[in-house]
């Protein structure tokens, strides 16, 4: 154990493994029960045809296809039926042709010359035509030259010979050269795992080549197959979801020389974005995974299948590194290659991932301002604006535009500045159209704010009784007339 933890990092801890040499033992996680699978471990597919009616005559049509596709027990029945049926049959025209003759009632003739020569029954007519059809050629038994019907029916044989070895010779050369047994040298691991990869969550597997020959311009595809409902109600069954593995980087094409781990990171784009560790525990999908690639040594097309269902996908786990470096050369340790081991890894999904950081970050001015907060609408203005300019510059303008580099003296004009701005909507209609007139200074605008509102206190004095007018100072003034003189100064003071 300290061994693993010097060579992995003591925040990882090894507490399960897929494989039976590793040394560590716990039973394997419940699993739930076995639902039907769409393609199978070893790569073959689930599916049958049922209720073709009349497009059965399709398969006679590509009757080779149809040939190769079959399996090897109707292949060698078909291979051995047909020759036996064409060689019976062949024998049977040379027997009826010596029948017809009377070669067989004079066979002890020694004047006569027979269609072929020691045919007198039909075994011996069948031996006549397995000499000639096979190229053996014994001398004993021959065409003679009195029989022109022997001579087409010599023709029809070698032309119909021919035509029945070159399609079940090249059928059966078809179907022993395919390479379907290629693929059974490609390995995918048994699971697939989740973790934390480059500060991403990504789904991953790992495949591998026994083979030392190379499986050129290899590449690797992955399909989600999970039912769906549109939102028109239209139910899909077996939808098919790309898993994006590299397509856009050139990851999907492997040099397969050693096991390589297949990662698909979960994104936005990704069918996975919504998934977490709870919520697959009741999802139901499977992860289709086809690799392909050419066969080095007889440059013919080779396609690997495998699937993972739900219950095969383990959260926060890791593979096992499975090369180590020897003296002069690599080695695949292939005991360690479907072997995990559990790593920290969040139990949430991308996107719950996200909304707590959007939640978290202090960048959510914008919402702040419309919430209960006491926030004046001006800094929440401010704020908006300067998000909206600084996000279409660069970085380094961005910094030199931010508001943090700016001095509080200015920060303070700019809001007075503001708050001047959105005083005039309290002034009357008449001055606020004034004040909207370009060219008017401010000087001259406050001078006319202050005239008029002298006016209005004067009026509203001159409508007080006699006493309170001569308190007031009955000029319209200030009611400071009859204050003290310490008095009338601090009013003073205060409002100039």
């Amino acid at each position: 154990m300290s061994a693993l933890r010097k060579k992995f990092g003591d925040d990882y801890q090894v507490v399960t493994t897929s494989s039976s040499g590793s040394g560590f033992h716990q039973p394997p996680p419940e699993k739930k029960r076995k639902r039907q699978r769409f393609v199978d471990k070893n790569g073959r597919c689930n599916v049958q045809h049922g209720n073709l009616g009349g497009e059965t005559s399709r398969y006679l049509s590509d009757l080779f296809t149809t040939l190769v596709d079959l399996k090897w027990r109707w292949n060698l029945f078909i291979f051995i039926l047909t020759y036996t049926v064409a060689w019976l049959f062949m024998a049977s025209m040379w027997w009826c042709i010596a029948y017809i003759r009377g070669d067989l009632n004079r066979v002890h003739n020694d004047k006569y010359t027979p269609c072929v020569a020691n045919v007198y029954n039909f075994p011996s007519a069948f031996l006549f035509f397995i000499e000639t059809e096979a190229t053996i050629g014994y001398g004993y038994r021959y065409i003679t030259d009195k029989c022109p019907e022997g001579i087409i029916l010599f023709l029809f044989q070698s032309i119909l010979g021919s035509i029945v070895d070159a399609f079940l010779i090249g059928c059966m050369f078809i179907k022993m050269s395919q390479p379907k047994k290629r693929a059974e040298t490609l390995m995918f691991s048994e699971h697939a795992v989740i973790s934390m990869r480059d500060g991403k969550l990504t789904l991953m597997f790992r495949v591998g080549n026994l083979r030392n020959s190379h499986m050129v311009s290899a590449q690797i595809r992955c399909k989600l197959l999970k039912s769906r409902q549109t939102p028109e109600g239209e139910f899909l069954p077996l939808d098919q979801l790309e898993l994006d593995v590299g397509f856009s980087t050139g990851a999907d094409q492997l040099f397969l020389v050693s096991p390589l781990t297949i990662c698909h990171v979960i994104d936005t784009k990704s069918p996975f974005y919504d998934l977490s560790q709870r919520s697959m525990q009741t999802e139901q999908f499977e992860i289709v995974v086809i690799l392909e690639g050419i066969v080095e040594t007889t440059g013919m097309t080779c396609q690997a299948r495998t699937s993972y269902t739900e219950d095969e996908v383990l959260w926060g786990h890791r593979f096992f590194p499975v090369i180590s470096l020897e003296e002069g050369f690599f080695k695949v340790d292939y005991s360690q290659f479907h072997a995990t081991f559990e790593v920290p890894t969040p139990p949430y999904s991308v996107k719950e991932q996200e909304e707590a950081l959007l939640l978290s970050s202090p960048l959510m001015a914008p919402s702040l301002c419309n919430s209960g907060e006491k926030n004046s609408s001006l800094d929440c203005l401010e704020t908006m604006e300067d998000n909206d300019s600084t996000t279409k510059l660069p970085t380094k303008l961005q910094k030199i535009t931010g508001r943090e580099g700016l001095p509080k003296k200015l920060l303070r004009m700019s809001s007075t500045t503001s708050e001047m701005t959105y005083s005039f909507g309290d002034l009357p209609m008449k001055l606020q159209r004034i004040s909207s007139v370009p060219g008017v200074s401010d000087d001259k605008l406050m001078g006319k704010t202050s005239k008029i509102n002298t006016e209005t206190m004067s009026k509203s004095v001159a409508d007080l009784p006699p006493k309170l007018q001569r308190l007031a100072g009955g000029g319209g003034g200030r009611m400071d007339g009859h204050l003290p003189p310490k008095l009338r100064k601090m009013n003073s003071d205060r409002f100039t």
